[in-house]
């Protein structure tokens, strides 16, 4: 019982002389995660099987969205590119005065191990262009 207690001391006193353990690389973090898991609740499409609650997860796709495959595909494209998919449209952007009308879409959840809380809306040309770059994870109405 004394060697026990003896090689737990040392081994405790050898991994502090060493320092702090490195971070993880950058594949290796999102495989601890776990799956990416999101929530996208849309409202007044204009298509009333689409105004509802939808999961998503990725790696594997999976999920009650009719279309996970594509919606993956279509994030993890965005993200390869270095865009935030969720990001919102920036002030200093200037955008068309146009209407796409009244849908709505909320995204939460998690990607890429980042908390996701993210508003969609077609209210200008910015926010149809924003909204239209995740289709088909939100259809846009031109499908």
């Amino acid at each position: 019982m004394l060697r026990l207690a003896a090689f737990a001391v040392t081994s405790a006193l050898a991994a502090a002389a060493a320092g702090p353990l490195p971070p993880l690389p950058e594949p290796l973090n999102g495989l601890l995660s776990g799956p990416d898991r999101l929530t996208i609740t849309m409202a007044k499409t204009g298509n009333r099987q689409m105004d509802r609650e939808y999961q998503l997860e990725c790696g594997p796709a999976g999920g009650n969205h009719p279309w996970p495959q594509e919606s993956c595909a279509t994030l993890e494209r965005l993200t390869d590119e270095g865009k935030d998919p969720f990001a919102p449209v920036s002030n200093s952007e200037i955008c068309t005065a146009q209407n796409g009308g009244p849908a709505t879409a909320r995204i939460t959840g998690s990607w890429h191990g980042r908390k996701v809380n993210a508003t969609f809306r077609r209210t200008n040309g910015c926010e149809i262009d924003r909204w239209d770059e995740l289709e088909p994870l939100l259809p846009s109405g031109r499908s």
